[in-house]
């Protein structure tokens, strides 16, 4: 698939992703920070915004998360998320 992509370039995707697919009012890509928590006091997603991560993640760069526990680890930051993507991609 798509093993060659630095995180860097992940990273940049993923914050353009969130933004335009979970339609962040008032949120600029490029501000979101690498180290900003998703849910709660950081950009504020919630449940279903999990659910929409996970089938982003799956659409666009075929890695899937199943287990709920992996997932509360994966997503507690934007970095977290990033390099869980890198790491899946270089594996596959």
């Amino acid at each position: 698939m798509q093993k060659s992509r630095s995180l860097e370039e992940i990273r940049r995707e993923m914050k353009h992703l969130l933004v335009e697919s979970l339609a962040l009012e008032n949120v600029v890509p490029d501000e979101i920070g690498d180290a900003e928590i998703l849910f709660g006091e950081g950009l504020g997603l919630d449940s279903l915004d999990a659910v929409e991560i996970v089938v982003l993640v799956q659409r666009n760069y075929g890695l899937e998360i199943v287990d709920e526990e992996e997932a509360r680890e994966i997503f507690q930051s934007l970095d977290t998320l990033v390099h869980w993507i890198h790491d899946g991609l270089q594996a596959s």
